[in-house]
C-alpha cells in the first residue's frame, strides 16, 4: 500500500524529496522499537521471605511517576519479567494486591510503618550482579529466615500487606 502511494505521488508529479520522505517514513515504521533490557522482579514476604504473588506491579524509571509496565508479564508463582526502557537508569517497584486496589508496604524504608518515599535502584547493578532492597519490616527472630540471594538480572524487594494499625494511623 505505501509503494503504491509512493508510486502514485511519483505520477502525479510530487517532487523527488517528498518521495524520498516517504521511503524513509517507510523504512522507519518497519524498524522494531527500541528495547531496554529485561529484568526479573521478586516479591517477598517481609516476614517470612516466601514469594508473594501480585496483583500487578507499579514500575518507574528515573524519578518520573509515569508507569513503564508495558513490557511487564506477571508469571504467577515465578518472578515477574519486565522490559525497560533502553536509556533508563533507576528503578522503583512497587507490588499491590486485592485486585490492584492495595498497595503492598514496601519493607525498604520506614522500617515498613508506612508507605514511604519512593526508593530508587541502579538498573545497572541490577543488570551487573543482582539487587536484594533492604528489609526493614521485622527483625529479630525472622532475619534467620531471609537469607536472599539474587542472581544478575534481578531485583528482590521485600513487602507486607496494611495491618489494623496502618489503618488506625491514618
Amino acid at each position: 500500500m505505501i509503494l503504491q502511494r509512493i508510486s502514485a505521488l511519483a505520477f502525479r508529479g510530487a517532487g523527488p524529496g517528498c518521495v524520498s520522505l516517504l521511503i524513509l517514513a517507510a523504512a522507519a515504521s518497519s524498524l522494531p522499537a527500541q528495547t531496554g533490557p529485561t529484568i526479573s522482579i521478586r516479591i517477598l514476604d517481609g516476614r517470612t521471605g516466601e514469594p508473594v504473588k501480585p496483583s500487578n506491579l507499579l514500575i518507574r524509571v528515573d524519578h518520573k511517576d509515569d508507569l513503564q509496565n508495558t513490557g511487564l508479564t506477571l508469571n504467577g508463582d515465578q518472578p515477574a519479567t519486565a522490559v525497560l526502557p533502553a536509556d533508563a537508569k533507576l528503578l522503583s517497584v512497587q507490588g499491590t494486591y486485592n485486585a490492584s486496589i492495595d498497595i503492598f508496604l514496601s519493607c525498604d524504608s520506614n522500617e515498613g510503618r508506612t508507605q514511604g518515599p519512593l526508593q530508587w535502584y541502579s538498573i545497572a547493578d541490577i543488570i551487573k550482579t543482582g539487587v536484594i532492597a533492604p528489609d526493614q519490616c521485622y527483625k529479630g527472630r525472622y532475619a534467620k529466615n531471609l537469607h536472599v540471594t539474587a542472581k544478575p538480572g534481578e531485583f528482590v524487594f521485600f513487602v507486607r500487606t496494611h495491618g489494623w494499625r496502618d489503618v488506625m494511623s491514618y
